[in-house]
């Protein structure tokens, strides 16, 4: 049923993308808390990844994950038609160590604002038009990779020697043939080598007042 607070006509969807390392999931978050996490239903990309644990090998060169066909556009497209909708949705939980999608789910309610983030959604037409706000953090290569370097040996047990391999051989490339040109598609362009700190409050001041003239 939908939820007693917010309907589906009330929703407000943004979509925030930009390379791996970019600094989009910060900014994202950053966003969620400016407009409040209760105000805020987030839905990364990463957690629609396929499980492909069976051909995944631990230092990652074998799978390909940044190429669009390794996200389950349909499921993603259905949960925010959901939300949209004022409905809850049962979002995968995905394990970036076995790269294995669990079995249970995270329940979200719907709220007033839904925020899409991955480096890939705008790419995908059919999510793309479902977002009205379009976001776009983008870096510098070495500053992407250096983060992604960092984030990969500290958080997911990755080897140095491994990420640089595949961040040159994948990352890289799809970043150049499919996330690099989705900028295009972006309302706004923000660095993601600067303080997110103002970019948010005259972005949140401007969903709200959307919001009110909407009401209205």
């Amino acid at each position: 049923m939908p939820s007693a607070f917010v309907s589906g006509s009330m929703i407000t969807t943004i979509g925030v993308a930009g390379g791996s390392g970019s600094g989009k999931t910060t900014f994202a978050r950053a966003l969620t808390e400016r407009l409040g996490r209760g105000n805020v239903t987030l839905l990364a990309q990463d957690s629609y990844y396929i499980d492909r644990s069976e051909d995944f090998d631990h230092d990652g060169g074998k799978v390909n994950f940044d190429h669009p066909d390794s996200i389950d556009w349909g499921l993603l497209e259905r949960h925010i038609r959901l939300a949209m909708r004022g409905l809850s949705i049962e979002v995968p939980i995905y394990d970036f160590a076995t790269h294995r999608r669990q079995h249970q789910a995270l329940v979200c309610e719907p709220r007033p604002y839904l925020i899409v983030d991955g480096i890939l959604v705008f790419v995908q037409e059919s999510i793309r038009a479902l977002l009205r706000n379009k976001i776009f953090i983008e870096a510098r290569e070495e500053v992407r990779f250096e983060r992604r370097l960092k984030r990969d040996v500290v958080e997911r047990g990755r080897t140095p020697e491994g990420v640089r391999s595949q961040f040159f051989s994948q990352v890289k490339p799809m970043h150049d043939q499919f996330v690099e040109p989705s900028k295009n598609f972006a309302d706004l362009v923000i660095s993601g080598e600067e303080n997110f700190a103002p970019a948010i409050e005259i972005l949140a001041r401007q969903l709200a007042d959307t919001k009110k003239t909407k009401k209205d």
